[in-house]
């Protein structure tokens, strides 16, 4: 129904309240509209509920409900826990979804049925919204989980060397106090859909037998606004066409990396996102190195396969649908075996030598290799599907409305006789065109937000591309007239090379939005200097925003950066809170358990 059909005859509101909506909605722009419509939905569901934390959905007293508590970094295990409360609800089970930064530990010891949706990124690190249940499990203040019945997913990456470790560390830690494993941990890789759906199965057939034995509790559906669309029918199974308008290197001529800024426009997707959010693209092989595979292979382009029930030609498929840049150890087992090859057959017995093997490869080079005769279907079955590569949104849509910036650092590197370039940043930068379509979806990260307060001070540490957040950040808060206090510290190797965005960023100095701005230009004098080396330098003044109630955010590289910078805090914390070095670990726990210390890290 639309807003212009409202009469209070029609609706629960009286005259003067549809009146009063009418107005306000013709202020609003499309998207400050379904912005609204969220938050009114929001209230209506915690209304109904009588809900005052997260995750209290169901009627059902806590003994007879499912809990699923999920931590994710990116947002695919948060969409597989949300798959899994839908199919519970609809075998009318009573359902707890919780995001474990706002599950209280201690609520452990009070569940009898529990499943753990966990990815793991890094060095076999949890997400950030995991790690203070991670730890706790591991404390000696855990509880003892008798009786407690649960089953644990695990979503990773197996072209890293602790594939699903932080599932592994769950189901571990929770068998060790107690708990009764009632279903086969499933560890996914990135092409995860299928097998999420059977794992899922499995799990509430497991589960279903009590849980309807212990409650007749009915699901309360959620609360909705007729006629005001909040999300967008495109996703990551259905990703937008969009336009590629601009592909500009903002780098200089002779810095060591090439970086571009990408503009993309959204215009009729209906695709909303939030300072923050991550925008998946997919990306086309390069067809010169397929061809190349497909003679190096004795096969045909115009050779059929089948694929997820399509069939295409092979060329197609290795173009548009298979992951042929980043190497990973399924990819040479398979080959292997399809090939017969006694060198890489004896590599599967080695994970060692395999991830010595696979670092420097892309799978081209794999094929170049070791060239063998192989029948398409075949060939294309050793590969996984190709993945959308994840980039932090470089703006706000407050201000740049029907469009998403990115800020792409691109891979390049000599090896082997040639160059290579990474799978999407290399389509981006060299091979797609301005003008033409590339296949987009938003994916939402609600751990990596500004305050809800806008005169919240903010602190912001962003080398290299992982300034990109920061640019959408000081958009939105540009745009709302924030008053918080706004400090961003940047880094990379050279002022006259490498200063992304230096003109925006000296123009929000000029007009105080910015408050402050420490760079670091790591190979500007004989010593390197970098982000965390600059944070120590103001360690007074940092302690004293994070007393004054600043929020602290690091984006980029998780292995090294995000270490230093998080050490840096602790000596912080230790020189000028007076604490120690586990009182400063606590204090960094405190902040990140009220949403006050938050990274997007990769």
């Amino acid at each position: 129904m639309l807003l212009g059909q409202l009469s209070a005859a029609a609706s629960p509101l009286t005259q003067e309240q549809v009146q009063k909506l009418q107005g306000l909605v013709a202020e609003l722009n499309p998207i400050q509209q379904a912005w609204v419509s969220g938050y009114l939905a929001a209230n209506a569901n915690s209304a109904i509920l009588g809900a005052t934390t997260p995750g209290a959905a169901v009627q059902a007293g806590e003994a007879a409900s499912l809990t699923i508590l999920y931590g994710s970094q990116t947002g695919n295990a948060k969409s597989v826990a949300t798959q899994l409360k839908d199919q519970a609800q609809s075998r009318g089970l009573a359902v707890n979804l919780v995001n474990m930064a706002d599950y209280k530990p201690n609520n452990l010891k009070k569940e009898k049925y529990l499943t753990v949706v966990v990815s793991t990124y890094g060095e076999g690190e949890p997400p950030e919204d995991a790690e203070n249940l991670h730890e706790f499990l591991d404390s000696k203040k855990a509880p003892k989980l008798e009786g407690v019945k649960v089953a644990v997913l695990g979503l990773g990456d197996s072209s890293y060397e602790f594939f699903c470790q932080t599932a592994i560390d769950f189901e571990q830690r929770l068998q060790k106090l107690g708990a009764d494993v009632i279903v086969e941990r499933a560890d996914l890789d990135v092409d995860y859909d299928a097998l999420a759906t059977q794992w899922i199965n499995s799990a509430l057939d497991a589960f279903e037998p009590e849980l309807s034995a212990q409650s007749s509790a009915q699901v309360i559906p959620m609360a909705t606004l007729g006629g005001a669309a909040t999300t967008s029918q495109y996703n990551k199974q259905n990703p937008f066409a969009a336009e590629l308008s601009v592909v500009q290197k903002i780098t200089g001529r002779d810095s060591t990396k090439d970086v571009r800024h990408v503009e993309i426009s959204l215009e009729e997707s209906g695709l909303t996102y939030t300072a923050g959010d991550a925008l998946g693209v997919y990306f086309l092989n390069d067809e010169t190195l397929v061809d190349e595979i497909i003679a190096l292979t004795g096969n045909s382009a115009a050779s059929e396969v089948t694929l997820a029930a399509e069939t295409l030609t092979l060329r197609d498929a290795l173009i548009e649908k298979l992951e042929l840049t980043q190497s990973y150890p399924g990819f040479v087992e398979k080959y292997a075996q399809a090939t017969n090859n006694a060198e890489l057959l004896a590599l599967t017995e080695d994970k060692a030598a395999m991830r010595e093997f696979i670092e420097p490869r892309q799978i081209f080079d794999i094929i170049r290799q070791y060239p063998a005769t192989i029948d398409a279907q075949s060939l294309a079955d050793c590969a996984r599907k190709l993945q959308a590569r994840l980039y932090s949104i470089a703006s706000s849509q407050s201000e740049v409305e029907e469009e998403v910036h990115l800020t792409v650092g691109v891979v390049e590197f000599d090896i082997f006789g040639s160059q290579h370039l990474g799978g999407c940043s290399g389509y981006l930068a060299h091979r797609a065109e301005e003008g033409s379509k590339v296949k987009v979806f938003v994916e939402h990260n609600d751990n990596f937000r500004l305050p809800a307060n806008p005169e919240t001070p903010i602190i912001m540490v962003g080398p290299g591309t992982g300034i990109a957040p920061f640019r959408a950040f000081l958009q939105e808060r540009d745009s709302q007239g924030a008053e918080g206090k706004n400090w961003l510290f940047f880094g990379n190797p050279h002022f006259t090379q490498d200063f992304l965005y230096q003109v925006e960023i000296q123009s929000y100095l000029k007009s105080g939005l910015l408050t402050q701005c420490d760079v670091a230009f790591s190979r500007d004098q004989a010593q390197k200097v970098y982000v965390q080396d600059k944070l120590r330098k103001q360690g007074e003044q940092v302690f004293s925003w994070l007393e004054q109630g600043a929020h602290f955010y690091i984006c980029g590289d998780a292995n090294r950066m995000a270490k230093d910078v998080h050490q840096a805090l602790i000596d912080i914390i230790i020189e000028h809170g007076g604490k120690d070095a586990e009182q400063a670990e606590q204090y960094l726990k405190d902040l990140r358990s009220n949403n006050r210390y938050q990274k997007d890290v990769y």
